[in-house]
C-alpha cells in the first residue's frame, strides 16, 4: 500500500517529514502528490519560511515526488529591487507620498516569471533557488547550490551560482525517462514497481510504461 498523499505527516513517528501538497494554502504554491520537505524544526511552515518575497502574481509549482531537504529555500520575484536607476532602494513599499511617485516604476519592471520545479527533483540541504528558474525532472541540486539559471532534466548542479556537475544518465535514456513519466503512473502501478523505479534501468522503465499503453 502506498502512503496518503493528503496527509501532513507521512511517517506518523518523526513530524519533521511533511507532504507539502496537504500543507501549502497559498493559490501561488502548487505541489504535486507524495513531495516533500524534512526539517527538524519548522517544517509545517515551509509556505511561510522557506518560499519569500512572494507579493506579486507569480507562482512556485513543483512536481510530483520531489524530495526537498531542511533549509531550501524559494526567492520570489518580489525580491526584486528596480536597478534602471541611481538607487536600488524600494521606495515604493513603505506606502504614503514615496509609493505614489514610485508606483509605476515598480509595476514596469520585467518579471522573470513562475519558479517550476519538475518531478522527482532532489534538492539537497540549504539550496537557495532564485526567482524564475525552472528545473527539469530528475534533477539533483547539491547541497548548499544558488541556483540561478534553468537547468536541464536529470542533471545534477552544484555550487554557487550552481553549474552543471554531469548528465544522470546518457540523452537517449533521458529520453526514456521523459516519456516514461512515472510520477504520472496510478500510485497502485509505481508502488507495484518501487523497486524497478529505485534501481532499475531507464529501459526497464520505459517497459513498463509501453506495457501500460497497450
Amino acid at each position: 500500500m502506498s502512503p496518503d498523499p493528503t496527509t501532513v505527516h507521512p511517517l506518523p513517528a518523526h513530524d519533521r517529514v511533511v507532504f507539502l501538497r496537504p500543507l501549502v494554502t497559498s493559490p501561488k504554491i502548487v505541489v504535486g502528490e507524495y513531495t516533500y520537505y524534512d526539517d527538524p524544526d519548522s517544517a509545517t511552515d515551509f509556505e511561510h519560511r522557506n518560499v519569500l518575497y512572494a507579493y506579486g502574481p507569480e507562482r512556485l509549482v513543483i512536481g510530483k515526488y520531489c524530495a526537498i531537504a531542511a533549509g531550501t529555500k524559494f526567492l520570489m520575484a518580489g525580491a526584486e529591487h528596480p536597478t534602471m536607476g541611481a538607487s536600488t532602494f524600494p521606495f515604493t513599499m513603505f506606502d504614503g507620498r514615496w509609493a505614489e511617485r514610485t508606483l509605476d516604476i515598480v509595476t514596469a519592471m520585467p518579471s522573470r516569471g513562475d519558479t517550476v520545479v519538475g518531478n522527482d527533483v532532489w534538492f539537497g540541504h540549504q539550496v537557495t533557488v532564485m526567482p524564475g528558474v525552472r528545473i527539469g525532472d530528475g534533477a539533483i541540486i547539491a547541497a548548499g547550490a544558488v541556483v540561478t539559471t534553468d537547468v536541464a532534466p536529470y542533471t545534477i548542479v552544484g555550487g554557487n551560482p550552481a553549474r552543471p556537475i554531469r548528465q544522470r544518465f546518457a540523452d537517449v535514456d533521458i529520453q526514456r525517462l521523459l516519456r516514461a513519466a512515472w510520477w504520472d503512473w496510478p500510485a497502485d502501478l509505481v508502488s507495484e514497481h518501487t523497486r524497478t523505479i529505485m534501481a532499475g534501468t531507464p529501459a526497464q522503465i520505459e517497459s513498463i510504461a509501453n506495457r501500460r499503453s497497450q
